[in-house]
């Protein structure tokens, strides 16, 4: 199984199927990457029984595989620098290939790297988490964060080829699975009630890897952000919607210091919480489609702010909102839902506004 990704810059494949990682030499031919040097950067929570095999596939000497403990707190220049000063030193040029395995953390810091060694290397992401499969490795955006705010430093630059297997997700834990469902009801929100509906009533079979439906939320999840993202590779306005509910969630992300109290896939469910909440204040979205979506949410068991922020975060969040990369103005650039899967776009709230609605729901 098999999407074409078509954009200006590039059209790409995204293999979809379980073991699929393991034909990774038939797939580098079939998409005509003749490379002399490969690294491949995975990272260190993987199986070492999937890494392990998968060298085997490329056992050759000139290969370097370079195993990374992959985190927020690494998500930086510095790690970038490590890789651009490997790279380097091993002369690799244009006509080679840089492969990643991994999340999305993993994704965004290889695909910044390979964009802008000699002003780009082939780069082939192996996804190994849902929420890498079905959001960050679509797209072509990379990016690390700093002192600013999250995905500060990135560019556009997408990839020769994705490689969607699901052998990665039997080792994640529920948490991890959480993350990756989180993006997939983004993507249903935004654009299709029915899928939503569908979301609903089989998220535990979705949770549990239960093989056509863990397949079908995939790939219906991808062909959402495929659409998307070939209407408006740049983010210019269609792409936007793919944000509802981050702005709010890389805010909150910030402000906790991207810490393990609250990962991204869980700041995102909170996001788009927070955004459907604020779409009703705003008349936006009617009262019986929020309790739809706060009742799923609810079902997941991540509906309450307090649990993470008090009044005084309040301040902080704010402050990171009006800082996102997104807004250019002195007001903070919103997405927001009229209905589920009917968002608008640029809808622009003064801080103020923002802060009196947060302090209405972290009542602590």
């Amino acid at each position: 199984m098999k999407l074409l990704i078509k954009t200006k810059d590039k059209t790409y494949p995204i293999y979809f199927g379980e073991n699929k990682c393991f034909k990774i030499k038939k797939i580098l031919a079939e998409n005509k990457i003749k490379t002399k040097k490969l690294i491949i950067i995975y990272d260190k929570n993987v199986p070492i029984k999937i890494i392990s095999k998968f060298k085997a596939k490329l056992k050759e000497d000139k290969n370097i595989f370079l195993g990374i403990q992959f985190n927020e707190k690494i998500k930086n220049l510095d790690t970038v620098k490590k890789i651009l000063d490997i790279l380097g030193k091993n002369n690799f040029n244009r006509n080679d290939c840089l492969i990643t395995i991994g999340g999305g953390i993993a994704g965004d810091i290889c695909a910044f790297a390979a964009s802008v060694y000699k002003r780009g290397l082939n780069f082939v992401n192996i996804p190994s988490t849902l929420l890498s499969q079905v959001d960050s490795s679509i797209g072509g955006k990379t990016g690390v964060n700093n002192f600013f705010g999250k995905n500060m430093i990135g560019t556009f630059c997408q990839p020769n080829v994705v490689i969607t297997d699901t052998v990665f997700l039997k080792s994640l834990p529920r948490r991890e699975m959480i993350c990756g469902y989180a993006e997939i009801l983004k993507h249903a929100l935004i654009q299709d009630k029915k899928f939503f509906i569908f979301l609903k009533n089989n998220f535990k079979s979705i949770l549990n890897l239960k093989p056509n439906i863990i397949k079908k939320s995939i790939f219906n999840s991808c062909k959402i952000k495929k659409a998307i993202v070939e209407k408006d590779e740049r983010e210019n306005n269609l792409r936007k919607t793919l944000n509802y509910g981050h702005t709010f969630a890389h805010a909150f992300e910030s402000t906790l210091g991207y810490t393990n109290k609250l990962n991204h896939g869980e700041a995102v469910l909170l996001g788009i919480l927070t955004a459907s909440k604020f779409s009703n204040k705003e008349n936006l979205l009617p009262k019986s489609e929020l309790e739809l979506i706060e009742n799923h949410i609810k079902e997941l068991k991540y509906n309450n702010l307090n649990t993470y922020f008090e009044k005084n975060n309040i301040n902080k969040i704010s402050n990171f909102m009006i800082r996102d990369k997104k807004n250019n103005s002195k007001n903070i650039n919103l997405i927001l839902l009229r209905k589920i899967a009917k968002p608008v776009l640029n809808k622009k709230y003064p801080q103020i506004k923002v802060k009196k609605f947060l302090n209405s729901l972290i009542d602590k």
